[in-house]
């Protein structure tokens, strides 16, 4: 193995790259932030060290000899390795993308802000800007970059990706429903407020009653503004809540919720949660966030797959 002492001085080789580049000693000594004369000293040092003239001093300018223009090219070409591998490892640092996306705060607060540390530590280049709203946040129109919606997909203007289908069941407080109180069929259910979140077009209570025979003509609704009043309603024991399992699986699990009907859950594929995202190729910030919400929503969904006691299809 060859020993580095057989190499010039690297402040020197810095000063013969800069002042051929620029074929200059003043403006290589503005660039290294040295004076002239330096410039100047370690180029001499350099050349004395070599055995060879690099430069020809003319009164108002410098030029390259034929030995000191092959010696630059490969002197330049080790500095620009060095550049680029130094650019590459403080890249994770400094090479940041920011990610608007768009999402209910339910969605947020209950399913996926325990889930972003792991995205965080899988993606610490990309900072994610949650807008959450009840409202469609303007994907086509640059409001957000994505957008996270549940509903039945189909939304015009954007392309629609199925992150997970939803699981749907009147839940309620276990006291609301307990002893005499059980309901037998899915009108009994009616005794009791209905409570819904706010919704351009409301779609869960109609799609659950056709399935399971609800008269929701005698339905007393109480219209809340977002899903997670609802599910807080819920747990106070104010009504009956459309339960999205995704969103509300711990309260299942420690039976603060419980279904208001056993063996009454609504399973379509096409109800669920989505990832909405311009027409075209994703650009990359985009496509690995898909892409690890895609992984996080089928561990999830195997989780509550394989679960003691957990809801089959009906």
């Amino acid at each position: 193995m060859r020993s580095t002492r057989s190499l010039p001085a690297l402040v020197s080789l810095r000063a013969f790259e800069a002042a051929a580049r620029r074929l200059s000693f003043s403006l290589a000594a503005q660039e290294l932030f040295v004076t002239q004369s330096a410039v100047s000293y370690h180029i001499q040092r350099l050349e004395s060290e070599l055995g060879v003239a690099l430069f020809e001093r003319r009164t108002r300018a410098v030029a390259l000899t034929p030995a000191g223009q092959a010696y630059f090219e490969q002197v330049h070409a080790a500095f620009e390795l060095l550049r680029q591998g130094t650019d590459a490892i403080r890249a994770p640092d400094t090479a940041r993308t920011t990610l608007k996306v768009g999402l209910l705060a339910s969605f947020a607060t209950r399913w996926l802000a325990p889930r972003l540390p792991a995205f965080a530590a899988a993606h610490p280049d990309i900072d994610l800007q949650l807008q959450t709203d009840i409202g469609l946040a303007d994907v086509a129109g640059g409001e957000v970059d994505v957008a996270i919606r549940y509903g039945r997909g189909g939304w015009p203007g954007v392309a629609s990706r199925l992150l997970m289908a939803e699981r749907l069941s009147v839940v309620c407080a276990p006291g609301l429903v307990a002893g005499r109180k059980r309901p037998r069929t899915a009108d009994d259910l009616l005794r009791h407020p209905l409570l819904a979140s706010h919704a351009k077009q409301p779609f869960e209570w109609d799609a659950w009653s056709r399935r399971f025979g609800m008269d929701l003509g005698r339905a007393q609704t109480v219209h809340l503004h977002d899903y997670n009043i609802v599910v807080e309603a819920a747990l106070a024991g104010q009504g009956l809540a459309m339960g999205r399992h995704r969103l509300i699986a711990p309260h299942l699990a420690s039976g603060a919720l419980v279904d208001a009907l056993p063996g009454t859950v609504l399973e379509d594929p096409r109800i669920g949660w989505w990832f909405v995202a311009p027409r075209g190729a994703l650009p990359p910030a985009a496509q690995a966030l898909h892409d690890w919400l895609a992984r996080a929503a089928s561990e999830a969904t195997d989780s509550a797959d394989t679960a003691p006691g957990s809801l089959g299809t009906h």
